[in-house]
């Protein structure tokens, strides 16, 4: 594009870059952010992504959310997962969203996690949602500015598997703080996880961690630690990218009951310490 032709788009800009192909102050990252309203506050921004599905990476955010609440920080969860919205199952939340002069109001858990999901806005929570990236895109903005963020000390935002149009949404337009992977003990994992830190070095957000799920089973008569999956690989493979193992979570019956209870806010477990510490420690 021309230097004139570059000159016009400026002077038209909406500020939506993706369908814009200009060299402009609005591709500047730190321009892209989306804007809180002005009665909101977000301390710290926490991201938890997967590379693939299935790897329980959502039940990390709600233990990890419902844990710091606990120790006493206000923590919220913006579910960004907008096909796969699990958070409010997992915590027993099935009323509508309310709105108010200061914004959309978050539902609240029984422990006071300020929680924002697109099941919360369905008529119908089995309903699919069948939109396109970019349709989904804006609803993840929506929820950042649009939603009165009262006073919280973290927030974890719970992102859809692999690195597509809302991880990328997420990163661009949220001030993410530090993001923690969540994985599995299976051969593929050193693939999946590298691409997710890879899209995080692209992003130049820090990568806090690794967390590993169905880590083991442990025997109720001898309790010996069984690896269902095979033996697990995560402690090489956050060494060959300089990372900390902040966790690893067994295969145990009673996360799976709380989850399909709805009594996710009832369990006390030590298996993110890890990551608890990691989170409380960035500035």
């Amino acid at each position: 594009m021309s230097e004139n032709n570059n000159q016009t788009a400026i002077e038209n800009c909406t500020h939506d870059c993706s369908s814009c192909g200009a060299s402009c102050p609005s591709r500047d990252p730190a321009s892209m952010k989306a804007p809180l309203n002005e009665f909101s506050s977000v301390k710290k921004v926490i991201g938890v992504v997967s590379g693939k599905g299935g790897v329980g990476k959502s039940m990390v955010s709600e233990l990890i959310a419902s844990t710091l609440q606990k120790q006493g920080l206000q923590t919220a969860i913006l579910d960004a997962d907008i096909t796969g919205p699990s958070i409010p199952q997992a915590f027993g939340l099935h009323q509508s969203l309310r709105g108010s002069e200061m914004g959309m109001l978050p539902a609240k858990s029984d422990s006071g996690v300020d929680i924002v999901s697109v099941n919360l806005l369905l008529e119908n929570e089995t309903d699919p949602v069948v939109w396109r990236g970019p349709v989904m895109a804006g609803v993840i903005q929506q929820f950042w500015s649009e939603t009165f963020w009262n006073d919280i000390d973290v927030m974890v935002v719970d992102m859809p598997p692999g690195t597509g149009d809302v991880p990328l949404t997420v990163f661009q337009s949220l001030p993410v703080d530090g993001l923690i992977i969540v994985t599995s003990p299976q051969d593929l994992v050193s693939m999946i996880v590298t691409k997710a830190i890879n899209m995080a070095k692209m992003m130049n957000i820090p990568v806090l961690g690794i967390v590993e799920n169905m880590s083991y089973l442990t025997c109720p008569d001898c309790g010996k630690k069984i690896s269902l999956f095979g033996e697990s690989h995560v402690e090489e493979v956050a060494a060959k990218n300089g990372l900390k193992v902040l966790g690893q979570i067994p295969i145990d019956p009673a996360l799976a009951q709380a989850v399909d209870k709805g009594a996710i806010d009832n369990l006390n477990v030590n298996y993110l310490d890890g990551a608890l510490d990691a989170i409380k420690a960035l500035n």
